[in-house]
């Protein structure tokens, strides 16, 4: 793609998840999900090969179906309240509508049918910008509205934990494995986004690192179903080794960064009297755990098959940007110590 046009994608995104996030009227809040959802969809379907199409086709119905609910929605409510502001957005009928409507946005079960076909579709690059900075300007808004119906949160987060570790266990693509992930480590952060909002944020922040070395191990090493990883530890034997660690930090199990939200979400969950929601959400992380063990296995304990055995295959150095992953896989693996500092903030 020509560096300019790019570079002015890159800006649109950059322009539509900034104006969301700054602005309180609810027709300047549908209008920065619109230029964000426009701009991504000519680097979805850069490569014009008819799966990349199918997938952008897919994702541009889906987020303008949703759209349109948010912007009907919105109607509804300065109808009904005489209100255009995001805060003052607290009628029933309109905050279900655009809760609904931006779940199917970011792609919470049961709404969650087409994150895994698009992501099929995409290239990882690509696939990294769909899972982790296209969720930033709905959770902003989802974080912005007041929801008067907290058990629907509460169902969507849990079917969502559900859905993400159901799903994943009898797949072998690996984007469609990272789009279940993604569901359930969404419906983690509905499941607290009423009770603490700075714990929401903490976990899509945390997300957004592991998901963004996952993303970058993958695209390193070429990797789009796991019978390709078999023969990453002869490209990179040092991020081989590292990546199962990567990929339970995913999963959740400590010492590793991504037992810290679960751990403060399953911790909040018990202090509001919600039991039966932190053991089912505890779970299913199980069923999460499992396919994160699985591609763990496949990537460090199964051999590539070689016609002669223990001869390095010959290999060029990569040309790709190491540093990106090289940060994001510190982080994903190093910041648990660094909780109590956090929980100190989050009661401030």
């Amino acid at each position: 793609m020509n560096p300019y046009i790019l570079a002015t994608l890159l800006f649109g995104l950059g322009l539509g998840t900034t104006i969301t996030f700054a602005s309180s009227h609810w027709l300047l809040a549908w209008m920065g999900l619109e230029i964000n959802t426009l701009a991504i969809i000519p680097l979805m379907a850069q490569h014009h090969h008819p799966r990349a199409v199918e997938a952008t086709t897919k994702y541009f119905l889906t987020q303008a179906a949703a759209a349109a609910m948010v912007m009907f929605a919105s109607t509804t409510n300065a109808w009904l309240t005489g209100q255009w502001d995001i805060l003052h957005t607290s009628h029933p009928l309109p905050v279900t509508m655009i809760t609904l409507a931006l779940s199917l946005k970011i792609g919470l079960a049961p709404m969650h049918a087409w994150l895994p076909e698009v992501l099929q579709g995409l290239d990882l690059t690509t696939g990294l910008i769909l899972s982790t900075w296209q969720k930033l300007a709905p959770f902003a808004l989802l974080l912005q509205i007041q929801p008067t119906n907290s058990t629907m949160l509460i169902l969507l987060g849990l079917a969502s934990t559900l859905v993400g570790g159901w799903g994943g266990l009898n797949q072998t693509q690996l984007r469609k494995i990272l789009a279940y992930s993604s569901i359930a480590h969404l419906g983690w952060m509905t499941l607290i986004l009423q009770f603490s909002p700075s714990l929401t944020l903490l976990t899509l922040l945390t997300y957004i690192i592991m998901t963004s070395s996952t993303f970058l191990i993958f695209k390193l090493n070429d990797s789009t179903n796991i019978n390709t990883l078999a023969s990453s530890w002869a490209k990179a034997p040092a991020l081989t080794s590292l990546t199962p660690i990567i990929l339970l930090s995913l999963g959740g199990l400590p010492p590793l960064t991504g037992f810290m939200p679960k751990w403060m979400i399953l911790q909040e969950l018990t202090t509001q009297n919600l039991t039966t929601a932190a053991t089912l959400a505890a779970l299913t992380a199980l069923l999460s755990l499992y396919f994160y063990l699985r591609l763990s296995y496949a990537m460090t304990l199964t051999m590539s098959p070689n016609n002669l055995s223990g001869t390095t295959p010959w290999r060029l150095f990569t040309t790709q940007q190491t540093l990106p992953l090289s940060i994001s896989t510190t982080a994903t693996i190093t910041l648990l110590p660094l909780a109590p500092a956090i929980l100190a903030l989050l009661t401030l």
